[in-house]
């Protein structure tokens, strides 16, 4: 049985700042914020393959 192994570093998205944005109405003379709080951020997602026969070609991504 052939093991290969490869270190692979990966960083996902942070989400942003969100937005900083005060509520505006007409009866409302200091409406007081309404912005956002940013998203999430991203996800890291591997799926293998029975096409790849080594890992040496991840290393230099």
């Amino acid at each position: 049985m052939f093991v290969d192994e490869v270190r692979v570093t990966v960083r996902a998205g942070r989400g942003g700042n969100g937005i900083c944005s005060f509520r505006r109405e007409m009866f409302v003379p200091r409406g007081g914020p309404d912005g956002g709080d940013g998203g999430h951020g991203g996800d890291v997602i591997m799926t293998a393959s029975h096409r790849l026969t080594t890992l040496l070609d991840l290393r230099y991504q």
